[in-house]
């Protein structure tokens, strides 16, 4: 095909515009979905239900928090942990604490109620407002990916419900803490307010 020897500067200003904006176009949803990326820790980088309406939930909405994971139950001599959790929260919120639940019936069958029953046990038993997430499984082969991760990058699995797992502002996994550390436990608190700095 042969162009003109002379070409008008507006026709040239309108190839330039067109392929610059078709480049800009083609680029931009895989710059941002990077960018999205690298802002968001990889061991955050997993979706659950949430437990009261089973609405899918992107974990990356907490990154830049401090994240503290328990596996939880309804009916185990850890439930009363419930009380301390909340009030982790409600205490360090602002700061950006974050404590997110995962209803677990891996031990003892101690969490076989539906999401709704779930979620009103907790609601109206102990006020919980922290993130809770759809019943799953948190021990074995057929962990989910989140607890795989976790597991990962610890080495250490929930032995039993109210097991925890610190994570700092950057998804660092900081600790591993079984069922007997209660909320209100020194260590863990000192943990948490380093992982808060």
């Amino acid at each position: 095909m042969k162009f003109p020897a002379v070409v008008s500067s507006s026709f040239l200003a309108w190839v330039a515009t067109g392929c610059l904006g078709f480049v800009a176009q083609a680029q931009t949803p895989v710059v941002a979905a990077t960018a999205a990326s690298r802002a968001c820790p990889v061991i955050l980088q997993h979706r659950f239900l949430r437990l009261q309406d089973e609405t899918p939930q992107d974990l990356c909405q907490y990154a830049g928090k401090a994240v503290l994971v328990v596996n939880t139950a309804s009916f185990c001599g850890f439930t009363g942990q419930y009380e301390g959790l909340e009030a982790l929260y409600a205490k360090y919120q602002r700061r950006g604490l974050v404590v997110l639940g995962f209803p677990s019936n891996d031990f003892g069958k101690q969490e076989p109620g539906s999401s709704k029953e779930i979620a009103d046990f907790c609601f109206n038993t102990y006020g919980v407002k922290f993130p809770m997430f759809a019943k799953t499984v948190v021990a074995g082969d057929a962990r989910n990916p989140f607890y795989a991760a976790l597991f990962k990058a610890t080495g250490q699995a929930p032995k039993w419900n109210f097991h925890k797992y610190l994570l700092d502002r950057n998804g660092k996994v900081l600790g591993s803490y079984g069922s007997e550390v209660k909320p209100d436990n020194a260590t863990l608190l000192a943990a948490i307010e380093q992982a808060l700095r």
